[in-house]
Order: structure tokens, then sequence, then C-alpha cells
């Protein structure tokens, strides 16, 4: 009794420590097909296999495991279409457009794994799936990059302001890289100590930020910062665009941007699907500045903390 009462507590124990972190994990639901664990850039889908009656019994619960990962198969498909690729388009509307791109998919989605069987009582069979974002299905959806370098932007007409602290810049000294923006953000400065920058967090939280395979990053006039025609494509199939948290102390000691990045808040989201985030002027040039001689935007080392 003692022992059965010891491991009960054990596993309350172990479910009370492993609740807060699923929660903190950026999930979509994709209706009743299945999921998408942004925060671990995985699709997850179930399927339920019946056994046939006209079957021999010592077959039957082959074929249901192998209806199940049929069902498991089409519901990880509808899963895949449900994903935003970026702020305008859905990878359904994508699709409908290529019939490449659907055979290609379809294709790719049959290297899933099965990582759960579930044997019931009344003979049905239920798998869930998983298949990685990354890798070959990130290669057949991402857009080729069309060879547009990052770098400050710096329009003639605007005033000249401090890279990082978005007031004005003082006349007559040397303005650094990145340093020429309009000067009328009251957005908080940007965070990260001295030194090189080793990645990028945006604070998108209270925006209703949705996570998306291709998202961008805009400034106050609509330029783009930071998007998939500015980085490198093999980095951008190997560890996706963006990474998603839901904390910003999480987000800043994440590996895909330690151990210094540089943190901004966004203003606002923009695009149809929500998944463009704008930052303010000072933060745009500091992020120009910092890219300007680093290569963190090019690697893919963003991470965006939403709700």
């Amino acid at each position: 009794m003692r022992i059965a009462r010891l491991l009960s507590v054990t596993v309350m124990l172990i479910a009370l420590v492993a609740m807060p972190c699923l929660a903190q994990t950026v999930t979509q639901q994709v209706g009743t097909a299945g999921s998408i664990d942004w925060s671990n850039q995985i699709l997850r889908s179930t399927g339920v296999g019946s056994p046939n009656p006209n079957m021999p019994e010592t077959a039957q619960r082959a074929g249901a495991l192998e209806a199940a990962k049929r069902v498991a198969l089409r519901n990880l498909l509808e899963t895949v279409k449900g994903m935003s690729l970026d702020s305008e388009t859905t990878v359904r509307n994508f699709m409908v457009e290529n019939d490449v791109i659907v055979t290609r998919v379809s294709g790719i989605l049959r290297n899933f794994t099965v990582v759960d069987t579930k044997y019931m009582s009344t003979g049905d069979i239920e798998v869930t799936i998983e298949m990685p974002m990354s890798g070959a299905l990130a290669d057949a959806l991402l857009p080729q990059p069309s060879g547009a370098s990052l770098g400050p932007v710096t329009p003639a007409s605007a005033q000249a302001v401090c890279p990082t602290c978005g007031q004005p810049w003082p006349a007559g000294r040397p303005l650094p890289s990145g340093g020429t923006t309009p000067a009328h953000s009251a957005a908080p400065a940007p965070q990260g100590n001295s030194g090189a920058y080793t990645g990028l967090v945006i604070d998108a939280k209270g925006l209703n930020l949705r996570p998306a395979m291709s998202p961008k990053i805009l400034d106050e006039s609509g330029e783009e910062i930071y998007g998939s025609k500015n980085v490198s494509r093999e980095w951008a199939v190997q560890i996706g665009m963006v990474g998603y948290d839901k904390d910003v102390n999480r987000a800043r000691s994440d590996e895909r941007v330690t151990d210094n990045p540089l943190v901004v808040k966004a203003v606002k989201v923009s695009g149809d699907n929500k998944a463009d985030v704008v930052v303010a002027a000072a933060s745009a040039a500091a992020i120009r500045s910092a890219a300007a001689s680093q290569n963190f935007l090019d690697h893919c080392k963003v991470m965006f903390v939403v709700d």
C-alpha cells in the first residue's frame, strides 16, 4: 500500500511539473484533423481503424492498423493544408495553385513516424503520427529567395536618430550604419547587452500574432527587414524561418538565439493571416544596424513571442 501510494504521488508530481511546460507550447489545432506544434516544429495527427470482419481473424488486427495509418495520413495532409504559409497565403491555397506541390507534399508525408498506438477493446486501433515541419516539407513549401540582401535601409528624407535608443542623433557627429530613420517612435528601446548579437527576439505579446512558416518583420513604413527573400534558404529549411514561444525570458535563452539576442517589442501585426510583425522605427534601425555586420538574421536566429 505504501509503495502504491508513493507511486501515485510521484505520478501526480510529474504531471504537475509537466503541465506548465505543455501550456507554454505554441500549438495550433486544425479542426479535428490534427495539431501543429510551432514551438517544436512538429505536425501531429491521429487515425482510427476498424477490423474488417470479412478478413481472416488473424489478419484483422494488421488490417485495422493499416486502416488507422491511412486515416492518420489523410488527417496529416489536412493539418498541413491548415497552416499559414505566410501572412497572406495558407498552404491549402498554395497547393490548389500548384499540382506539383500537391504531389510532392503527399509523397513527403508518407515518411511519417508512428509515435503512439492504442488497441481498443472493440478491436479498433488508434495511431498517432508525427512529421517534422523542417527538412523536406519546408523545402517543398518555403518560397525561393529573390537574392535581396539584408542591410541598412536609410531613406534620404529621414531624420537621423540613434540606432539603439531612438533619440535624435547629435548634429556633426558621424552616423553609424542603420542610424537614419524617422524619429517619431515612442516604443521601448531595444534590449540587449553590448557586443555582438547572437539572435533576435520579437516580443509580440498581446497582439494576437499567428504563427506561419514564412513570416516577415516589417518597419512602420512597410519595408521588409526580415523575410524569406533575404535569408539563407538552407538555414530556413533546416530550422524554420522563426521559432515560437510564449515567454520572453525562455525565448531569450532558446538555443536558436543564445547567448546575447537583441530583444525588441513589436507594435502591431500585419497581413490577412496576422503572421507578420511590425516594429517601431528605433527598433527597425537597431535590427538593421546589427544585421549589417552580423549574420544572425541570415541564419534564421529569430524568435517570436506570442500570446
